[in-house]
């Protein structure tokens, strides 16, 4: 899941004025700019989960056509330049000890925290980056619309944190493809922040839930009564 001010100073103002006046045509077209630009920002979200849980769309899912090459993933990154793909870039930015870099990209050393089963993770060989929402089940929710440029941005989304998680590989492996109808992390203290993360990935991408789903949600959303969900659409 940025700007820079700049300050100057002007000499002469008073001589300079009548030369430096922008024209109202001037005033116009920038101001129309700029309105033009705040628009084309998302706005972000902030929302109670169970207001969030209500804005997904509910639909059946369809699987027909998925293969995980639909998805292109890894690719290089926010820095193509870095040697690092997008794998790399979210362990290194969820560190909470750096780890060393060596050429490639090749890590060691570090420390990480997988929150899906509060284990302290301190190579990067135990650590898989998890897709929030998994590639098959965003297929099924409505990906399979997207074209393969838009796929390829869900695939290695770093816009929004709760989008791609450093967790343990085997807590990835027993995900699976499951959305939280069939599976929640190991952690119980965990469930409340990855429903929240799950519902704000789904809105971020416009995507539906399945009715198991939808009513798995509804539950968890009744118990987490404390949780928000912070998200911002998908450019």
């Amino acid at each position: 899941m940025i700007t820079n001010m700049l300050r100057g100073a002007a000499a002469f103002c008073l001589a300079l004025t009548s030369l430096t006046l922008p024209s109202p045509t001037t005033t116009a077209t920038a101001t129309a700019t700029a309105t033009a630009t705040a628009r084309m920002v998302p706005v972000p979200e902030v929302l109670p989960l169970e207001d969030a849980v209500g804005r997904l769309p509910v639909a059946e899912e369809d699987r027909t056509g998925y293969t995980r090459d639909s998805f292109e993933h890894w690719n290089t990154g926010l820095d193509a330049a870095d040697g690092c793909d997008t794998r790399d870039e979210v362990l290194l930015a969820e560190a909470v000890r750096e780890p060393n870099v060596a050429a490639g990209c090749e890590l060691s050393g570090g420390k990480w925290n997988s929150y899906y089963d509060g284990v302290e993770v301190g190579e990067a060989d135990g650590l898989g980056v998890d897709h929030m929402v998994p590639l098959a089940e965003a297929w099924d929710s409505g990906a399979h619309t997207w074209d393969a440029e838009r796929r390829e941005a869900y695939a290695n989304d770093q816009g929004a944190a709760a989008s791609l998680v450093a967790v343990t590989a085997r807590t990835i492996r027993s995900k699976a493809d499951q959305d939280p109808a069939t599976w929640t992390p190991p952690l119980p203290e965990a469930h409340c922040r990855y429903i929240g993360e799950w519902t704000a990935t789904k809105l971020r991408w416009g995507l539906a839930a399945d009715q198991p789903e939808a009513e798995a949600l509804k539950v968890y959303a009744e118990a987490c009564e404390t949780t928000v969900v912070h998200y911002s659409p998908a450019p």
